[in-house]
């Protein structure tokens, strides 16, 4: 079986989700071997899930002097929408890295000579540098494969590293094109249709729409508008909320319970359903008609697989890895972008207005990415591996 990491960490929550959904589907791979039935094979797949940070910090001595770990910082960022300035806040972290490399490199490489990998996938930013050279330190000749959770990179030393091993899996034609422009061999680069999702995506309603709709008191034939700002809430949805009294609403808001309680509390027009932690985001948004959130990549690929249009917004506080995903959004037809959700009201007419011309444009994007990737994953393996010399002809 071939042994493989999967470095996630906990910043934002979509690469955790990522490197799961990989996970799973790895989990369930068939590689029938000689004189097996087809589906008896087993995986030929072993996927170990690699925090980063309990590699990089196993004594917790971070949590233990500030009472949080590193990326609770970042996610309570992303709970309070105050996120102007990140990308400020970006440069110093990849400056504190570079600062620390070597013992980035070393505490690395500790790990993988002790538990060593056939193949190691990075789902994470700003970290692939030292993980590529603690790789090839410890293991030489074990590929290291960066697979994009953002639709484009932001670079300098973001997703990217040139002049590396490195293979990258980029799920948009830009971040291809960003690759090669930044001297990544083709064969270095590679393509899957989309960001990765979990099966669950793609799995058939376990109820019909209508079904479902009703049992929420939600009317069949109104649109209705998903609310989603990733597992920890923002306190944006609040002003969603209130500037969309007769629009029905699904309210997705994580762990941020206190939000919750407070979108419960305001008057509506029409039906609302304030849903807290959930892991059934897929069964939510199949009960919707269009998707109001921030510009991630994860949940704008969750929508559209879920056959939802998109509003959301670029300005000043939109995170910079998130901005290009803008114009994604609008060379594809799939939504509307707005510079502020004090437009919402707008916003959601104009969606409303031309809803089935926007169904049809998001209908029309198909991403299998999370099936693509062990064939990906397999093919950069098999290239990787020393070649047998073929036999020497006899010349007796």
């Amino acid at each position: 079986m071939t042994r493989v990491d999967l470095v996630w960490f906990k910043a934002g929550g979509g690469h955790r989700a990522a490197a799961q959904a990989l996970q799973q589907v790895m989990q369930q791979a068939v590689q029938p071997t000689m004189g097996d039935s087809p589906g008896e094979g087993g995986s030929p797949w072993q996927p170990r899930l690699l925090h980063l940070t309990e590699v990089l910090d196993p004594q917790g001595l971070f949590q233990r002097l500030t009472g949080l770990e590193p990326e609770d910082l970042y996610n309570k960022r992303l709970a309070s929408g105050f996120t102007l300035g990140l990308a400020q806040e970006l440069k110093l972290l990849q400056a504190l890295i570079r600062l620390g490399h070597s013992s980035l490199v070393q505490r690395l490489a500790r790990h993988w000579a002790a538990a060593p990998p056939d193949l190691v996938v990075s789902l994470i930013p700003n970290f692939n540098r030292a993980m590529h050279d603690a790789l090839a330190l410890a293991c030489p000749g074990v590929p290291f494969v960066t697979v994009l959770t953002d639709m484009a990179d932001h670079p300098p030393a973001f997703w990217m590293e040139p002049g590396t091993q490195q293979h990258l899996v980029c799920g948009t034609e830009r971040a291809v094109q960003q690759a090669l422009a930044a001297g990544f061999a083709p064969r270095r680069v590679h393509r899957a249709s989309g960001m990765i999702l979990r099966p669950a995506f793609y799995a058939p309603p376990a109820v019909p729409r209508e079904q479902a709709r009703a049992a929420l008191g939600l009317d069949a034939h109104t649109p209705t508008g998903l609310v989603m700002f990733g597992g920890a809430g923002s306190r944006v949805m609040r002003q969603i909320a209130q500037d969309l009294p007769r629009t029905p609403l699904i309210l997705l808001c994580g762990h941020n319970t206190k939000l919750a309680d407070e979108l419960r509390a305001l008057p509506s027009l029409a039906p609302r359903c304030v849903v807290g932690h959930t892991a059934d985001v897929a069964g939510w948004m199949r009960c919707a008609d269009f998707f109001i959130g921030k510009p991630g990549p994860g949940s704008l690929s969750e929508a559209v697989q879920m056959g939802l249009p998109v509003l959301v917004t670029r300005n000043a506080w939109t995170m910079p890895q998130e901005r290009w995903n803008t114009e994604w959004v609008q060379a594809h037809g799939v939504g509307v972008v707005q510079r502020s959700f004090r437009e919402v009201a707008t916003g959601v007419a104009e969606l409303c207005a031309a809803l089935p011309a926007y169904q049809a444009r998001v209908r029309a994007m198909h991403n299998r990415a999370v099936f693509e990737l062990p064939q990906i994953l397999a093919r950069i393996v098999r290239e990787a591996a020393p070649q047998t010399p073929a036999p020497l002809a006899s010349t007796a």
